[in-house]
């Protein structure tokens, strides 16, 4: 299989699909949380698309005065992240809050030095900051009876590219069963509307923009650890529908290894919003 075959763009919505997924995602999430017991939600807003388009469903779905969004900045946050995360959570209308966890970051590295001296910076002392973020998120839960949203996609969830007991925690997964590339294109749908209703994006476009990053080390992009998300999506797909075409794809053998060593991972995930089937 050449390489050209495995670059080609994933299966794409239409607008009419894209516009049904919106509605299958806030339908989902707004029955999700009434079956739950739960009025409110929240959810970690990074200033990446991911977080952005939860947090848009979830107004969608649960009205803005239900809604809180959680800006918790690290050493390693970008301004620019902060300033779009306040940009979106303002166009949505809805709450939101900064809490800074660095006094906590630089706590525990202090606790851990002496077990740590001399080893490097690694993803020990990035997922530290996951696992920071989704204490505080988990804490909000529970003072406030809110549901938690996890914000992983499909991509990222296949791939293990999330820290469990960090940004695996909540009681629901909205966007789990949907690719990144998925991601991209609904929140282009969601701004194309905008503009036509209001006149403006309200998904700032900066965060359609920027590369996806983590931002748990500096200058760190998702695809550091991962394939262009064209490419990957293009071989997951593959993978769920006919994992038997992919046996002589060199970078495809290599994805799968990775999803298949990373199923201990999803196994702990929180409960993802199955919606690909029905658009």
């Amino acid at each position: 299989m050449s390489d050209d075959a495995i670059r080609k763009t994933p299966q794409q919505f239409s607008p009419s699909q894209l516009d049904r997924l919106e509605d299958l995602l806030t339908q989902g999430l707004l029955n999700h949380l009434s079956q739950a017991g739960f009025s409110r939600c929240h959810l970690g807003l990074s200033g990446g698309l991911d977080s952005a388009i939860i947090a848009y469903l979830a107004v969608q779905a649960a009205g803005k005065e239900n809604v809180t969004c959680l800006i918790l900045p690290s050493r390693f946050t970008s301004q620019t992240s902060i300033d779009d995360a306040v940009e979106l959570a303002e166009n949505l209308d809805c709450r939101y809050e900064i809490v800074s966890i660095e006094p906590l970051y630089a706590g525990f590295l202090e606790t851990l030095r002496p077990l740590f001296d001399g080893l490097p910076f690694d993803t020990t002392e990035e997922n530290l900051q996951s696992r920071i973020r989704g204490t505080i998120l988990m804490a909000f839960s529970n003072k406030f009876h809110s549901m938690l949203l996890a914000t992983g996609n499909k991509s990222e969830i296949a791939m293990g590219y999330c820290t469990l007991y960090g940004d695996t925690c909540g009681g629901l997964a909205p966007i789990g069963d949907i690719y990144k590339t998925d991601v991209f294109a609904l929140c282009r749908r969601i701004n194309e509307k905008s503009r036509v209703q209001f006149g403006r994006d309200i998904i700032p476009a900066n965060i359609l923009a920027k590369p996806p990053s983590a931002e748990l080390r500096p200058n760190q992009t998702d695809q550091d650890s991962l394939p262009p998300y064209e490419v990957l999506d293009a071989v997951l797909q593959a993978y769920y529908s006919a994992k038997h075409l992919l046996s002589d794809w060199d970078i495809a053998e290599e994805i799968v290894g990775v999803v298949e060593l990373m199923e201990f991972k999803r196994q702990q995930f929180p409960p993802i919003l199955s919606v690909r089937g029905e658009c």
